[in-house]
């Protein structure tokens, strides 16, 4: 169960339509899980800082369990990820940084229990 937040500084009119769903869909193929069970959540206009730097500017974090651990999972993710989100926001490279969390299956609530007993 896959969750992707995206903080940009860029305004909402400066976002294509359906970003959400984008990024739903470029996480699922991603990551390999099946794009039902994405979350994906998008913040735009904030004020934000990425070294040192007040230009427009991406944060995204990506939270998961089992595909997100390695530091070789992590570079091929990020990668496809930058890939997307360069394309999706018209930034360069250096304006976008990205965190992966690993997440155990206990650390998710879900339908009244946690994914462990799911």
């Amino acid at each position: 169960m896959p969750f992707v937040e995206l903080d940009t500084s860029l305004p909402a009119e400066r976002l294509p339509p359906g970003l959400a769903l984008a990024l739903c869909n470029a996480t699922a193929d991603i990551l390999g899980k099946p794009a039902e069970r994405v979350n994906v959540t998008v913040r735009s206009g904030l004020p934000m800082v990425l070294s040192g730097s007040a230009e427009p500017c991406a944060q995204l974090v990506v939270s998961s369990i089992g595909v997100v651990g390695t530091a070789e999972q992590n570079q091929r993710h990020s990668a496809r990820f930058f890939d997307v989100l360069t394309a999706q926001l018209g930034l360069g490279p250096e304006r976008i940084v990205i965190r992966f969390y690993p997440l155990e299956p206990w650390q998710i609530g879900k339908n009244r229990t946690v994914m462990t007993f799911l």
